[in-house]
């Protein structure tokens, strides 16, 4: 189906663009570089699409078979101000993975592994745009009293440390994580665009179509380099090891979880026509999907391991390995495979959130052990985080009852904001990395994209 393309507002336009001078200088490297990598590809288009010729009728919730609103006044109320919250959130993720990979984009060690990140980048920055472009095109006066331009500004004053959802505050360690993420977090995106594609706002899921077919090269993005990690890691001379992206896998599974909401929750979004799955089956369907995920990898890993052995030979070597959770011709399955941790691991938000759970659901009544446990399942750089040191006085305050886990739940390190402008005088803020205390004091409450 046709695309209908927009362009913001002179003002909003500029400001984007602007925004990203500063935070995503090798953007015109894309241009210079599209034929070569993507010669069949559309050239990319910095604008908003919507996909005409969506449904007309709401598909879910209790106004199932109404017609879709055109504008937000025509919502539920509630319905205008959890859509409200979670534009606000998709656009600050969109933004916030762009200043993330910029970190580490000139590390990588292969040049399409690194075109293909800069695409993503890039189709980020237009996913940014598009709903910056669903609060600018419509009134939102009826659920806030800030205006279009200060949501924009707010949007765009964000730093890593100081965005909506924690996985977009982490920094990366390597180029490692640019990979992983692209797998494990933007696999999450891809769910919560589906979900939305039966939006009872009829301009956010005519963006979601668009938006998912750009979602997917991101999963490609992150999936077949690991492919390719995992087959040259079966020889003694890899350079990125099986074990280097299964410490990533543990630094970005937990978060890609709570990216979904509490498992408890998700009711209302559906009630509302703005989502058609609740938070549990939408993150079991997830983990489901990772979890196959894994296995391919695994699989082209025994592969390359055992070149005599055919196909099907290696493949079932693999699956008895699986099932056993052993040895079998000195293939292990703890040390030499990548596994999923348990949902529960290293989880500060939802229902797991601060349970001393181990990598493979095992229990830990001493959290000076369960610390100990969750830092030896981490790379080696991101231990020295403010994110990491964050969550072991969190751990350890709500084990030994210092601190409610309520206030856990609400306490993040963020990024103050600070007095000043960008060096051109524009209204991008800058910010300085500051710790919230443990107790919580001052700190934000993550909103989660299903409320």
């Amino acid at each position: 189906m046709a695309d209908q393309q927009h362009q913001l507002p002179r003002q909003y336009h500029e400001a984007v663009v602007h925004w990203q001078r500063h935070n995503f200088p090798d953007y015109p490297r894309l241009a210079e570089q599209w034929d070569s990598y993507f010669p069949k590809d559309e050239a990319f288009c910095l604008c908003a699409r919507l996909q005409q010729h969506m449904p007309e009728q709401i598909e879910v919730g209790e106004r199932a078979g109404q017609a879709k609103a055109i504008v937000p006044k025509e919502l539920d109320p509630k319905a205008a101000e959890e859509l409200l919250a979670i534009i606000r959130a998709q656009a600050s993720t969109e933004f916030g993975s762009i200043q993330q990979h910029q970190a580490t984009l000139a590390r990588a060690s292969d040049p399409q592994d690194q075109a293909w990140v800069l695409r993503v980048m890039a189709e980020e920055l237009r996913h940014g745009y598009q709903m910056i472009h669903l609060l600018t095109s419509a009134d939102w006066s009826p659920v806030t009293d800030t205006k279009p331009q200060d949501m924009v500004e707010e949007i765009l004053s964000m730093k890593t440390g100081s965005h909506v959802l924690a996985a977009f505050n982490l920094e990366y360690d390597s180029f490692v994580d640019n990979v992983v993420f692209a797998a494990f977090i933007d696999r999450v995106g891809k769910y919560q665009l589906t979900m939305q594609r039966v939006n009872a706002y009829g301009p956010m899921a005519a963006s979601m179509p668009p938006m998912l077919r750009e979602e997917a090269f991101h999963l490609a993005a992150g999936v077949i380099p690991m492919r390719r990690w995992a087959e040259a890691a079966a020889k003694p001379d890899a350079l990125i090891t099986m074990d280097a992206m299964q410490r990533a896998v543990c630094k970005w599974f937990p978060r890609g979880l709570e990216m979904f909401g509490d498992e408890r929750g998700g009711k209302t979004a559906v009630k509302l026509g703005l989502k058609d799955k609740t938070n549990r089956l939408a993150q079991d369907e997830y983990i489901a999907e990772v979890d196959r995920m894994l296995d391919d990898i695994n699989q082209r890993y025994v592969r390359a391991r055992f070149p005599r052995l055919s196909r099907d030979d290696a493949d079932a070597l693999y699956a008895r390995v699986k099932a056993e959770r052993g040895t079998i011709d000195g293939l292990s399955w703890e040390h030499d495979l990548l596994k999923l941790p348990h949902p529960a691991f290293f989880r500060r938000r939802g229902e797991h959130a601060f349970q001393m759970i181990g990598f493979g659901g095992e229990t830990f009544d001493d959290v000076e052990r369960y610390v100990a446990h969750v830092r030896d399942r981490l790379p080696e750089a991101y231990l020295a985080s403010i994110d990491v040191k964050h969550w072991a006085e969190l751990q350890h305050g709500v084990a030994n009852g210092t601190v409610a886990l309520e206030n856990a739940l609400k306490s993040m390190p963020r990024l103050a904001r600070v007095g000043g402008a960008c060096p051109c005088a524009n209204s991008v803020r800058w910010v300085v990395d500051v710790e919230v205390p443990p107790n919580g004091a001052n700190a934000g409450q993550e909103t989660p994209l299903n409320p």
